[in-house]
């Protein structure tokens, strides 16, 4: 196993990401997203990535505001597009994830997307943890909450 300090997002992201122009109807992104069986696609507008289709975002977001199946991904997706890179911690990664309450993010280098970094990614990471990787995320998780309300900060 390797030690939890030097595992990074590029040895537990998912490589494949489907990117789509901003322009694609829902229906259609829908239709690509249940064919590669994927959670999210990348929205590209002029070769750079500008937003992230999830399938929560079809879920909340067409149905809550009755949108037509006619429109475009641009106006659904989330963005701005939070990314990260493909050599940050997994577990900073993990702690991002978590307090922005993100559940996939697309990981960046060069100006290209080479992947997506997922909530499963990381419970599978966890799941080959050892059990001082545990005991490592555990102190950083209260040293941070400590540092949030420490009068001395």
């Amino acid at each position: 196993m390797t030690d939890a300090d030097t595992i990074t997002v590029r040895n537990v992201m998912t490589k494949s990401v489907i990117a789509v122009d901003s322009s694609l109807t829902v229906n259609e992104a829908a239709k690509l997203m249940e064919d590669a069986r994927v959670g999210a696609v990348i929205v590209m507008e002029n070769n750079s990535a500008i937003g992230i289709v999830t399938d929560r975002d079809f879920a909340v977001k067409i149905v809550a505001h009755a949108y037509h199946i006619t429109t475009p991904v641009k106006q659904i997706m989330s963005s701005p597009l939070l990314a990260i890179g493909p050599d940050e911690s997994v577990w900073m990664v993990a702690d991002l994830m978590y307090t922005r309450g993100i559940r996939k993010l697309p990981v960046i280098e060069d100006d290209q997307v080479i992947g997506i970094i997922t909530a499963t990614d990381l419970v599978n990471q966890l799941a080959i943890s050892t059990d001082e990787d545990i005991r490592k995320m555990y102190h950083e998780s209260v040293i941070k909450v400590y540092k949030k309300y420490s009068p001395y900060s």
